[in-house]
């Protein structure tokens, strides 16, 4: 999982090819706390994916400007665009993370 240290680390990411799954999360999160453990799991399953961990607190105008009114929540860009979203502040399982995924390839 990637961790961006600055906005144009993140920027850069987003513009760059290839497909790339946006965990929205923050520490005080318990829903984000309850499937972060299960995130390395998530990531051997859906390897056609590079996944990118977003703290909400540290990128809160990214996040503004990405609609992310609740967390966690996940969004996928591919080749710079959006392709997909799972964003809403319910918790959720990797079940649920794993069907967004592979209805996002």
């Amino acid at each position: 999982m990637i961790i961006p240290e600055n906005v144009e680390q993140l920027a850069s990411l987003v513009k760059a090819d290839g497909k790339r799954v946006y965990f929205f999360t923050a520490g005080w999160c318990g829903d984000c706390n309850f499937i972060k453990p299960k995130m390395p799991e998530i990531e051997a399953e859906n390897q056609e994916f590079e996944f990118v961990e977003v703290d909400r607190d540290e990128f809160v105008d990214v996040a503004i400007e990405w609609g992310i009114m609740g967390i966690p929540s996940f969004v996928v860009i591919e080749d710079g665009k959006e392709t997909a979203r799972l964003v809403n502040k319910l918790r959720k399982t990797k079940e649920e993370v794993n069907n967004f995924l592979a209805s996002a390839k």
